[in-house]
């Protein structure tokens, strides 16, 4: 068996390994025993989320059922979005958040993370721990009886804590007279997110809020915002937010339809942020991700950028290292650490909207902070993960990257989460970048791709 932890948690086909129950059951003892061991505690508690997938339900039951057998209690919390639950373990006061879900993937996959108790990501070690646990079959609950075993609690209107929590993240400013869309992508945030934005005097309009278990993620949400580029247009709203399944990333869409991504989301609250002194240490942590244009634009008003590895824990590592409070990825996930300490949709959507609020700009104005240059993303299945600069391909990625020099920058890496090569090139003229990422995806393909 192969390792577990990716970028972000355990994620895989559900009832596939790792995602089948006999291995999440496992997984439960391992978690509960690890944390047992860590937190000095007999009895920790563990709190656990999920988003709308059909599978969500064979996955929870599984993972309850191996805390419990470990001796531990369990707080189910039902569907609500990632940041909710880290949110809830600190709140609460529990020993762990879990969340069952894929993010952004489609609804046949599933997947698990854990929430230390502050509501921040395990770290590699941990995880680490808990892995061989699992692989090893390290766990022995046989002396777990009676009185030992766990119980399991419904935690009460933990949707209301979490709509007030992001409320006060912009101290319930009221938001009357803005018309917003918005798509909650058939996910987790389809009940909270609706009421955070109209408990606070927004004229909201909910795109894809009807969850069946099957369609989250599917041609809507951040990842297909087309439709909400559509009804901003159509409306005459201001602004449109598209969430993922999960809700711990989001994209927007300007007044007049224009998307914009993570990193002009960070720029334009950079900004913000260094103009009335919030800006702690003036610096953001990003990706090695974030788009050329992205450092040009901080260079400009004097903001240091820190630069980490891809994964959002990877960015809150740089916040707490540096002392700054406001970093993210271009896909969306965005840490405002004053507030959270995962990336969060609805919240980032807000601290957005307050700049707006407080500007009396427009969303299109704000954005023009940040010219990105051209940039093509290309993602190749491939049946292994072999070493980039093994690859015949690296000659041509290498040759590339001269012809691009100072001008442009090329990316070649694989996802923690699924099993795909991801291509990404940077430049100043599109057809020059587009002809370089299908050169170099052709030559991955023939190599390791399916």
């Amino acid at each position: 068996m192969g390792k577990l932890f990716g970028t972000d948690g355990i994620r895989g086909i559900a009832n596939v390994f790792p995602i089948t129950s006999e291995m999440v059951l496992d997984l439960g003892k391992a978690i509960a025993t690890v944390f047992k061991d860590k937190c000095g505690k007999e009895r920790p508690r563990f709190l656990i989320g999920k988003d709308t997938r059909v599978s969500g339900y064979m996955i929870e039951n599984a993972l309850s059922s191996g805390i419990l057998s470990a001796g531990a209690d369990v707080l189910l919390v039902g569907v609500l979005p990632t940041p909710a639950v880290a949110y809830l373990t600190k709140s609460i006061n529990a020993d762990a958040g879990i969340v069952i879900s894929a993010s952004h993937n489609p609804a046949d996959d599933n997947g698990i993370k854990v929430f230390r108790a502050d509501g921040q990501k395990l770290s590699d070690n941990f995880e680490e721990e808990i892995e061989e646990c699992v692989l090893n079959k390290k766990v022995n609950t046989d002396e777990i009886r009676g009185d030992l075993i766990g119980r399991l609690y419904r935690v009460q209107d933990a949707k209301g804590r979490y709509i007030e929590f992001a409320k006060a993240s912009i101290n319930s400013m009221s938001l009357a007279g803005v018309k917003i869309v918005l798509d909650c992508a058939h996910g987790a945030a389809y009940r909270t997110a609706p009421e955070v934005f109209r408990e606070l005097g927004a004229d909201v309009t909910v795109l894809n809020d009807r969850p069946d278990g099957l369609n989250i993620n599917s041609d809507c949400g951040a990842l297909h915002p087309e439709h909400m580029m559509e009804s901003v247009k159509k409306i005459k709203a201001d602004i449109g937010i598209a969430l993922d399944g999960d809700a711990d990333r989001v994209i927007v869409c300007d007044e007049k339809g224009n998307t914009l991504d993570g990193d002009q989301i960070i720029a334009m609250c950079a900004i913000s942020m260094q103009e009335k002194g919030t800006l702690k240490k003036n610096g953001v942590a990003v990706t090695v991700m974030a788009n050329k244009g992205f450092d040009i634009a901080m260079q400009d008003k004097g903001i240091q950028v820190v630069k980490t590895k891809v994964g959002d824990r990877y960015v809150l590592e740089a916040l707490k290292e540096y002392g700054y409070v406001l970093g993210g990825e271009q896909s969306g996930h965005i840490i405002f650490f004053n507030n959270t300490t995962t990336g969060d949709g609805v919240i980032s959507a807000l601290q957005l909207l307050k700049i707006i609020k407080e500007g009396g700009k427009k969303l299109s104005e704000l954005a023009e902070c940040m010219k990105p240059l051209p940039q093509v993303v290309v993602n190749i299945e491939v049946k292994e993960k072999k070493d980039i600069d093994s690859l015949q391909a690296k000659e041509k990625i290498v040759s590339a990257e001269k012809k691009l020099g100072e001008r442009g920058r090329i990316l070649v890496r694989y996802s923690g989460t699924q099993n795909l090569c991801r291509i990404m090139v940077e430049g100043e003229n599109m057809n020059d970048i587009t002809k370089i990422t299908n050169d170099i995806a052709n030559a991955i393909k023939k190599e390791i791709g399916i």
